[in-house]
């Protein structure tokens, strides 16, 4: 199915504007099912990506701008997000003992646990949503992705 039949639209449109709102459907079915990946273990996919900036420590602390400079989605409530893992069991936080002003911020054996299990859901949402795509197709999409 082309653009112009999602959009349900006779209109003849730019390229740039065909690709925009192209990139856009993308956008929204690529979220849609990493969102319903995600969904049984009631995390949404900005926690999940914090869970994956934690792991990626291995085991050193994080503090909210890391996490802040390092997120997909770049985001203002990184605070929020973090006290929903932390709710969840999934995070500790601690202040600083150096600076008293920064708080730290750890993954969780528990939070590691549940993250491999998310892993797997959302490596299965992937290759469902990708299974169109060759391997070819894949390198080809991002080097041409490469160039924003």
């Amino acid at each position: 199915m082309n653009v112009e039949e999602i959009i349900k639209t006779n209109k003849e449109m730019s390229i740039e504007t065909r690709t925009i709102i192209h990139l856009s459907l993308v956008n929204s079915r690529l979220n849609e099912a990493m969102t319903n990946a995600l969904k049984p273990f009631d995390v949404s996919l900005q926690q999940f990506n914090v869970l994956r900036i934690l792991r990626g420590q291995n085991g050193s602390p994080a503090n909210l701008s890391t996490l802040n400079e390092r997120m997909v989605t770049k985001m203002s409530n990184t605070t929020r997000l973090v006290d929903k893992l932390l709710l969840k069991g999934f995070v500790d936080r601690k202040i600083c003992p150096t600076n008293r002003r920064k708080i730290e911020i750890c993954i969780t054996a528990n939070g590691e646990e549940s993250l491999l299990e998310m892993d797997k859901a959302v490596e299965l949402a992937e290759v469902e949503v990708l299974a169109g795509f060759s391997h070819q197709d894949l390198e080809e999409l991002n080097n041409l992705l490469d160039k924003f």
